[in-house]
């Protein structure tokens, strides 16, 4: 059972570009990457939260039709010893390359292949949940999707 008092409640996103990049960030003065996104403000859902989080993080405005709700997943938090996250996981496929860059509170956002994973410190919810879901997703269904097969994963 988790603290509420320890709970930061989340929206994020799994966003995979066309050719199965996973976009990853980290923030300012932090070492974990992690999926962008953030809190949820009083008063929105977690779609308008991730739209909004999107836009400020990374530049990045997608049509919400676009984010399917994957699961509410709950994991120990990256950057506060203590304290746990529930994230609310969409998953985004991109129908064409974006530019993205990093703004707000974000120092580094990139795409990442399977075989740059070890390159990287990742954030407890990327480990345990959303590299083994992206590295399935590529396994089960990277060809018919048109993914670049190719990563050495």
């Amino acid at each position: 059972m988790v603290d509420e008092s320890k709970l930061f409640i989340l929206a994020a996103g799994i966003i995979v570009d066309p050719k199965g990049r996973l976009l990853v960030v980290r923030k300012k003065n932090t070492q974990k990457y992690m999926l962008p996104g953030g809190k949820i403000d009083a008063g929105e859902t977690p779609i308008e939260a991730l739209m909004r989080e999107l836009q400020e993080e990374v530049g990045l405005t997608i049509p919400p039709m676009l984010a399917h709700f994957i699961k509410e997943y709950d994991a120990p938090a990256a950057n506060e010893p203590g304290y746990f996250i529930r994230s609310n996981l969409f998953f985004i496929l991109l129908p064409e390359l974006v530019e993205i860059s990093a703004a707000s509170e974000i120092a580094e956002a990139i795409w990442i292949t399977p075989k740059e994973i070890p390159n990287y410190d990742f954030a407890p919810l990327m480990t345990s949940f959303v590299i083994p879901t992206w590295l399935d997703l590529i396994d089960d269904m990277g060809e018919s999707l048109g993914f670049e097969t190719a990563f050495d994963a």
